[in-house]
């Protein structure tokens, strides 16, 4: 099956939402010069990154997509551990891909219309990213459709009861935990949820939640 899907006609969004894409790619690509808040590396040991290692298992002859990669950390990571994955990073910013690692397959498109074709995708995951996706059940739905059957998906996102503890854009979005895996559920056959913290060796402070699904 090829990768990518062909054209396929859309209902044009509403000038409202033309108006937010627009200021959110252009605040990331502001953001790309900044390398304080927006790094293009990750430590490896964070547990974000090893709770996705550890959930995705074995990916060698795997392909696997970071939706929202930003500068492609965590998938430089992903690539490292596994070379023979074909491991691929999507954002909305092409400044932000820029910083992706060779070994990286990039795209700039947005998480609400991935330019990919139903389930070619082994695994994909959402690292802080879907909080910006603005129209959230369309985001998930699309990750879910480029997922093979049997393929796993990671979310990894701010809880909303602690909605205030950081300064946000206007149009980002925190989640419930039930919230999320109500929509997971609309096309994946197993999903759980958990709270994690950014270090395996502390316990979570009630910011950070996982979702883990099968499709």
């Amino acid at each position: 099956m090829s990768l990518w899907s062909r054209f396929r006609r859309r209902e044009r969004p509403t000038q409202l939402t033309d108006e937010l894409r627009r200021r959110i790619r252009q605040s990331f690509e502001e953001a790309a010069d900044d390398e304080e808040h927006f790094p293009s590396t990750i430590d490896p040991r964070i547990y974000h990154v090893q709770l996705i290692l550890d959930y995705f298992g074995y990916l060698e002859g795997s392909r696997v997509l970071d939706v929202g990669c930003g500068k492609g950390r965590f998938a430089r990571v992903l690539a490292e551990r596994h070379p023979q994955a074909e491991i691929w990073g999507l954002d909305i910013s092409v400044p932000m891909l820029k910083f992706a690692p060779p070994e990286v397959r990039t795209c700039a498109a947005s998480m609400t219309e991935l330019p990919f074709a139903d389930a070619v995708f082994d695994a994909a995951y959402a690292t802080e990213s879907l909080e910006h996706a603005v129209e959230i059940p369309r985001a998930v739905a699309e990750i879910c459709r480029v997922v093979k059957p049997g393929g796993r998906i990671v979310v990894i996102d701010k809880n909303a009861e602690q909605w205030g503890r950081l300064e946000t854009p206007e149009w980002e979005k925190w989640f419930h935990r039930r919230e999320l895996e109500r929509l997971l559920r609309r096309h994946c056959r197993e999903v759980s949820s958990r709270f994690i913290s950014y270090w395996e060796d502390l316990p979570p402070d009630g910011l950070f939640l996982a979702w883990l699904a099968v499709k």
